[in-house]
C-alpha cells in the first residue's frame, strides 16, 4: 500500500509540469503587411503542409486577424490552381 502512494505521488509531480516554449510572433505583423495577396505563392506556401492542409494558428504563430486573411488567400489560390488542394 505504501508503494502505491509513492508511485501515485511521483507520477503526479512529474505529469503536472508542462514545459512552455517561446511564443511565436506573427510573420505578417512583423512585416507590417496590410493585406495577404493570394498571388504571392512563396509566402503562402510556408503556411501549408506537404499534404495541402493549412497550418493552424497555434503552430504557425499568426495572429487571429492574419490567420483569417491567410486562410482566405490559400482558398483563393487553390481555386485558381496556384496551390493544390491535396497531393497524391
Amino acid at each position: 500500500m505504501s508503494n502505491d502512494r509513492k508511485d501515485r505521488g511521483d507520477a503526479k509531480k512529474g505529469g503536472s509540469r508542462m514545459k512552455r516554449g517561446k511564443k511565436k510572433v506573427c510573420a505578417f505583423c512583423v512585416d507590417k503587411a496590410d493585406t495577404i495577396d493570394y498571388k504571392d505563392i512563396n509566402k503562402i506556401r510556408k503556411f501549408v503542409t506537404e499534404r495541402g492542409k493549412i497550418l493552424p494558428r497555434r503552430i504557425s504563430g499568426n495572429c487571429a486577424k492574419h490567420q483569417r486573411a491567410l486562410t482566405e488567400a490559400v482558398k483563393r489560390a487553390r481555386n485558381i490552381a496556384l496551390l493544390p488542394f491535396t497531393t497524391e
